[in-house]
């Protein structure tokens, strides 16, 4: 009853509000309608003036007790009435066909079933049918390319590539996109025995199947459509890949296509053997599948449980759940993407409806009543937490509560389903719903279309599959009553060792010592004393269940399986000391958080232009107390790795020594380093590619011994950082950096020493040339105009003019590290190019700073291997490799951008 107040709630405030626009906006209580509200970019391709929520909601109010059936046929008549096909509009050949083709499908359905039953809906003569059919037609340009992939985005009036248009110039494709077509288009075909719908759908499923990664049997998350080429190597069941390998499961029930059970069986078990962690599904890499492709998992994986369900793996899926439940608990409602630490990553939720579908499976497989409980909790956020006058608010952030002005129409369409079907007894609903199968936007289609207007072969005569363990090919639904009738706790006993996993403090329970009366086992492990090097310690993990992946960055990362370990005492002290870990690695960080530093490159032609970010140490020189900072030339050390005594000290001495990480602790490289006479140090990640663009600021600790010995200051940069300074050594030989706690202002960096009159502020600059200079700058932010681009400790800053600033930070909000925009990404802001009475000056100016004979100044520079003669070289040619500069740095900032 509570279901259906809400549905009420919610289905009244858009027919009032809304209707017949696109989507209910709640917090203003208007319809959204695209072209009338500012742009949301893709987000709005869902969005076609076609009435979606109406179209959507159709087949819902059917679910409603029989005195519904009646707002159910005024639906019906309202969308015959209201929708327009025939618009000049481009939208989204998937969301189009699994929210507006598979509604007007599922809605023709229950009118004919409703139809059948001899009191409502008599007048009903597949106007729905008709309708879908048209949409179809309209979809199929979409499908016009060599390798049967459709174009993302269609014009429903001009189709694509045609001048009016304005689509078909995309060459990618989500693999969910193109995959996720084959039941609407079979059934379309099916209905009206039209069978170019279901070939085309067929066609992409094919390909697809086709261009799968052979080794690991995995697919990526975006395709060219020309070509095949995978565009983004990862592979998931999120995201971008999700409703294919639900619609390869679904397509087999629905149609009795061998061939489609063939192909989700070989997905899943790579699936199971890969991206599978129990109770975590972390994305892989398709040609390296044993390495994980990222740390965080997006919330639209929460509907894999059910289709777990759906293949009758009901271990995997209870423990995925019970992960998402915990979550929930914690936030609510289920963050957009959260770590494997269970922290926020994206903050938002627009009330999706895929952990409401994976509750109403479970429940249906198991019958345990906990899963009741699971859908009261949802119902009680909702009401608690979205609810708004004009209806249920999507949430803009689940920390604090915020929303925002969106009601989606798969709210409607999915969310009070799942919920009702979810409570109801079979008496309250007026099918059999066994009779039916749920598209992805939860749609009801007959499994009597299997053996209609059949025109394609449903066996498959292929060979191909005969490698494969014929085990792993189960041909029968599961039948719930043979797996839980004996033991009504199995759910229970799966979900238990779960229950604290995202809880910050977990129950201590009885120690092993305790339980053996002060005799025999050893106390649990502590996260305190646990030792990466030690043996013994590894093999105490492995008894917890408790893994160790090795990060492509270099770090470790510990996950722990409840179910591989060797009991459940063993479980329990697992689940300790993962959140003892968690607490210890948080309070190191606290304590041991320290800004990022700068590396900045002052010698020719840089001059102090290039700001590279730095990871500080925990040891060394403290360069925020040292604030002329540490300068000096660069010198590549032997060994490389530092990890022994140094072979070319005389090559190091009164420099700052370059090595790479790896193969032993960072304090022992400052060590042989300072040892060998070094002023400093830079430390460069081994991890090719790697970049403060994407990772998290990096802080190199001690060795756990006392590193008051060293007194040099020690900086971390990432690969691609680092390679900018071994490509100036190999371009000018001789580079001079300034190590320091923040990038400095180049007139104090070059305060006493002879430099290019452009690169220091001159009196003698004319006002066409600063307004020249101002309209150089015009088109890139100022970081005072544009701080929070420059907010995050990862940025790598290239200032080519004067006034020019840019930063490329870490998209994560919740890296440790931040520091002020001015500290990292701004060198000068003072600085101007020459101007016209300066070209002509025979001799460079000198800063006022410079009280020694030009001639000293000059020997000076030569011996620092950046000299510069202006006589030689006269300011017009200086003036031409200033703008060379610009448009190679201009050209660095895209790459990082």
């Amino acid at each position: 009853n509570q279901v259906l107040e809400m549905f009420d709630h919610a289905y009244s405030n858009y027919m009032e509000h809304a209707y017949p626009a696109d989507e209910l906006m709640p917090l203003t209580c208007r319809g959204r309608v695209r072209g009338q509200e500012p742009s949301r970019g893709d987000v709005d391709d869902a969005l076609g003036k076609l009435v979606y929520t109406g179209t959507e909601h159709l087949l819902t109010v059917v679910f409603q007790v029989l005195n519904k059936t009646k707002e159910f046929e005024e639906a019906v008549k309202k969308v015959i009435k209201d929708v327009n096909l025939d618009n000049d509009i481009v939208v989204s050949v998937f969301e189009t066909n699994i929210r507006v083709l598979g509604g007007l499908l599922g809605g023709h359905s229950v009118a004919i079933m409703l139809k059948e039953k001899g009191e409502y809906m008599q007048w009903y003569n597949g106007e729905l049918l008709h309708m879908a059919k048209e949409l179809g037609y309209k979809l199929l340009p979409a499908f016009n390319t060599t390798s049967g992939l459709p174009y993302p985005r269609v014009n429903l009036k001009f189709g694509v590539r045609h001048p009016e248009a304005r689509t078909g110039t995309e060459t990618d494709t989500c693999t969910a996109c193109a995959g996720t077509l084959i039941l609407e288009f079979a059934a379309l075909s099916r209905f009206t025995g039209t069978s170019i719908f279901e070939e085309y759908a067929r066609k992409a499923l094919d390909f697809i199947w086709e261009k799968r990664q052979r080794s690991s049997n995995l697919v990526g998350v975006t395709i060219n459509i020309h070509t095949g080429d995978w565009v983004r190597k990862d592979s998931g069941v999120g995201a971008g890949i999700d409703s294919y390998y639900e619609y390869l499961l679904k397509a087999y029930v629905l149609l009795g296509d061998d061939s489609f059970l063939e192909r989700f069986n070989t997905h899943y078990d790579a699936i199971m053997r890969y991206i599978s962690q129990p109770p975590l599904l972390l994305d892989v890499h398709i040609h390296k599948p044993m390495l994980n492709a990222r740390t965080w998992m997006d919330s639209l994986l929460a509907f894999f449980p059910g289709l777990q369900v759906l293949k009758g793996d009901i271990r995997p899926a209870i423990e995925t759940h019970e992960m998402l439940y915990q979550v929930i608990k914690k936030h609510n409602f289920l963050p957009e993407a959260f770590t494997t630490d269970f922290r926020v990553h994206w903050a938002q939720h627009p009330l999706r409806p895929e952990f409401a579908e994976s509750t109403y499976f479970l429940y249906k497989a198991t019958g345990d009543p906990y899963y009741l409980e699971v859908g009261k909790t949802l119902i009680e956020n909702l009401n608690k937490y979205a609810r708004v006058p004009c209806g249920f608010a999507a949430m803009k952030d689940v920390r604090t509560g915020s929303h925002e002005d969106r009601m989606d129409s798969f709210f409607l369409a999915e969310m009070f389903k799942y919920l009702y079907l979810l409570f109801a007894d079979k008496e309250d609903i007026i099918f059999d719903i066994e009779d039916y199968i749920f598209t992805t936007e939860a749609h009801l289609l007959p499994l009597w279309l299997s053996t209609t207007n059949q025109t394609i072969s449903k066996k498959n005569t292929s060979t191909e599959y005969t490698e494969l363990d014929d085990s792993n090919f189960d041909w029968t639904c599961p039948n719930t009553q043979i797996l839980f009738p004996n033991d009504p706790m199995f759910a229970q006993s799966i979900r238990e060792p779960l229950k604290n996993v995202v809880d910050k403090s977990c129950p201590r329970g009885i120690s092993r010592a305790e339980e053996s009366l002060g005799s025999g086992p050893k106390p649990p492990l502590r996260a305190r004393d646990f030792m990466a090097s030690n043996p013994e310690h590894l093999e105490i993990l492995k008894k917890m269940g408790v893994s160790l992946i090795h990060l492509k960055d270099g770090r470790v990362q510990l996950v722990q399986h409840a179910v591989q370990a060797a009991s459940s005492l063993d479980a329990e002290d697992g689940l300790r000391f993962m959140q003892e870990m968690i607490e210890l690695s948080s309070q190191q960080q606290k304590e041991q958080q320290l800004p990022p530093r700068a590396v900045q490159i002052v010698s020719h032609p840089f001059f102090g232009r290039v700001v590279l970010t730095a990871g500080p140490a925990q040891f060394g020189m403290d360069l925020s107390k040292h604030k002329a900072g540490t300068r000096g030339f660069v010198a590549t050390i032997k060994p490389y790795n530092g990890c022994s005594e140094i072979t070319n000290p005389e090559a190091v001495k009164e420099k700052i020594a370059l090595m790479q990480r790896g193969q032993c602790m960072f304090a022992e490289k400052a060590r042989n380093i300072q040892k060998a006479g070094a002023i400093g140090g830079i430390v460069i990640d081994d991890n090719e590619g790697s970049s403060s663009d994407t990772a998290p600021l990096f802080q190199m600790a001690g060795d756990g011994k006392n590193t008051d010995d060293i007194t040099i200051p020690m900086l971390f940069l990432f690969n691609k950082e680092g390679n900018i300074i071994l490509d100036a050594i190999r371009e000018y030989e001789a580079v001079e950096v300034l190590l320091s706690d923040k990038a400095k202002d180049r007139a104090t960096i070059f305060k006493g020493k002879m430099i290019p009159n452009y690169i220091i502020d001159s009196n003698l600059e004319m006002e066409n040339m600063d307004q020249k200079s101002s309209e150089n700058d015009s088109h890139k932010p100022n970081s005072e105009e544009a701080p929070s681009e420059s907010q995050d400790a990862g940025a790598v800053s290239e200032e080519p003019d004067g006034g020019e600033s840019s930063a490329v930070g870490d998209p994560d909000p919740l890296s440790p590290a931040s520091t002020d925009s001015a500290s990292v990404s701004r060198a000068d802001e003072d600085t101007h190019a020459p101007g016209p009475a300066e070209a002509g000056a025979a001799e460079p100016a000198c800063t006022p700073e410079d009280s020694q004979p030009q001639e000293q100044n000059t020997q000076t520079e030569s011996n620092s291997k950046a000299h510069w003669d202006s006589k030689v070289q006269p300011m017009e040619s200086i003036l031409a490799d200033w703008n060379e500069d610009i448009e190679a740095f201009e050209m660095m900032e895209k790459d990082e951008l």
